[in-house]
């Protein structure tokens, strides 16, 4: 996914964008609302971290900002505000989910992977594509009952095609769940992800349009 993650803390910020880097995800890194604000209106992120206490305003601002301005963008609030109140505040804002500092990486992974799975119309992490059966909290796939492993950036991939089946895919919407913004992308980057996972999961599951992009091909 492409996640903005808005926390001004250093420390914190990087343990948390190397978490998620590591799990195949993008991640923008910012750490005021202005920035959080200029990224949300020119990225479509599928994910923003959001903290609370930023060094030029409130999150909660930028939260009902975005809220009203119709933006469904799935939300989980990073924050030291540990009172019941505050946690309603936060949902009751737009938010998704609230988690308290200092909290667990490997816990995060796991809510992040839970809410994708919400937005995506899927809560069940169990999905059956041909002969392949992809255990989405596990970030497992079995194919005719072998276990294949995918590395990050191929599961992020394959991944991004799961959540819209029989969708088309364009190769810029595809380079946008590898890589966060900046980073140089080689321009046949995406083509060689797809022959990778093709190689292990079979030449099926991944359908090209050519001069339109790729779609989930097995069913």
């Amino acid at each position: 996914m492409r996640i903005l993650l808005v926390e001004d803390n250093p420390t914190l910020g990087e343990a948390v964008r190397d978490q998620l880097v590591d799990d195949g995800h993008a991640i923008d890194w910012v750490q005021t609302v202005r920035e959080a604000s200029a990224g949300a209106h020119t990225t479509g992120y599928n994910l923003v971290l959001l903290d609370l206490m930023l060094p030029d305003g409130h999150g909660l601002d930028f939260l009902c900002e975005r809220r009203r301005a119709g933006d469904v963008t799935p939300v989980i609030i990073l924050t030291a505000r540990d009172q019941v109140t505050d946690r309603i505040e936060g949902l009751n804002a737009g938010a998704d989910d609230y988690m308290v500092k200092p909290f667990d990486l490997d816990e995060l992974s796991a809510r992040v992977a839970a809410v994708a799975r919400r937005y995506n119309g899927n809560p069940n992490p169990i999905m059956e594509v041909g002969a392949l059966v992809v255990d989405l909290s596990a970030r497992r796939i079995c194919r005719d009952g072998q276990v294949v492993a995918l590395t990050a950036r191929e599961w992020a991939l394959f991944e991004g095609l799961l959540y819209r089946p029989g969708m088309l895919l364009t190769k810029g919407q595809l380079e946008e769940r590898l890589y966060a913004f900046g980073t140089e992308i080689e321009s046949n980057t995406i083509e060689v992800y797809i022959s990778r996972i093709r190689k292990k999961l079979g030449r099926e599951t991944i359908e090209t349009v050519r001069g339109m992009g790729y779609r989930l091909g097995c069913s």
